[in-house]
């Protein structure tokens, strides 16, 4: 399928105004199996977009396909083709290059790419091993490179494009017990005011979002942690992650997932190389 893609400043009004701001655009959702990456998904679907779901675990990512096209069953074959699940690990070039490679082919040249893919393994520093710090750098932060590289002159080609990565607090604060996480956050955030000026002047924009804790499978692991090591209770546990949001609550998928859809939008044209916090005030 050779899809033609509008540029964002093209996506009609009343397009917009149905709710579907994104029609025919083709994003590409890194680590959308689970989590923000699934709610991102979901929401650039419903905004009109086509589809294209990577992470390594077939299952998760096969749930998240059936649960959106399950909404579109019934409807035109155009609904329930505009998304399509590729497995793969951000960090393995080759495996990267491959899945953009059908992902293109499936749907027409990349104009959204949503870098989500991420990992943490907690541990003081100097109890941590090579790899797996190596580990956390290489999916966080050279996935973040190989998946943007390889969707990159597509974009320079047709002079538009839309590049999310998907940060943390911890790309604008340290954290104790996750340094190899933090450094990783840090060097995404970098990568995003870099090329954001690099490519400022081809209608491409590139943004960081730097969510606080997240209601994710990630966090309620940290969760389970804290309650095995400490013996406290689940919301005495949930309270050691929400104290630092002025808030005093988890963030929501769903909040972060609407601020890539605005990103993405026409309206957020001007926005780039920047890095957008949703953390209840946490940092200011």
């Amino acid at each position: 399928m050779n899809l033609q893609h509008p540029s964002s400043s093209e996506i009609n009004e009343s397009a917009m105004t149905e709710g579907r701001a994104l029609l025919h655009q083709h994003a590409i959702v890194t680590g959308g199996g689970s989590g923000i990456g699934a709610a991102i998904a979901k929401r650039l679907y419903k905004s009109g977009a086509y589809v294209t779901l990577i992470g390594r675990n077939w299952q998760k990512l096969n749930d998240v396909l059936n649960e959106m096209t399950a909404k579109t069953s019934g409807r035109s074959q155009e609904s329930s083709v505009r998304v399509h699940a590729l497995t793969a690990d951000v960090s393995d070039e080759k495996a990267i290059e491959s899945a953009v490679k059908t992902a293109v082919n499936n749907f027409g040249d990349v104009t959204i790419l949503i870098n989500n893919a991420g990992t943490v393994s907690p541990s003081k520093l100097h109890l941590m091993s090579l790899d797996t710090f190596q580990q956390t750098i290489n999916v966080n932060l050279t996935g973040t490179f190989l998946c943007t590289r390889s969707v990159l002159p597509q974009m320079i080609k047709s002079k538009a494009g839309r590049i999310v990565n998907i940060a943390s607090t911890a790309a604008l604060k340290g954290y104790a017990y996750v340094s190899a996480y933090s450094a990783a956050k840090h060097g995404v955030l970098g990568l995003t005011r870099a090329l954001a000026l690099e490519v400022a002047e081809l209608g491409i924009s590139v943004n960081a979002i730097c969510p606080g804790y997240t209601d994710t499978e990630i966090v309620r692991d940290a969760i389970d942690r804290i309650q095995n090591k400490t013996g406290r209770s689940k919301s005495e546990a949930l309270n050691e992650l929400t104290k630092t949001n002025p808030q005093g609550r988890l963030i929501t998928p769903d909040e972060i997932a609407e601020t890539v859809i605005w990103l993405c939008s026409p309206a957020a044209r001007s926005v780039t190389g920047q890095a957008i916090t949703i953390a209840g005030g946490e940092v200011m």
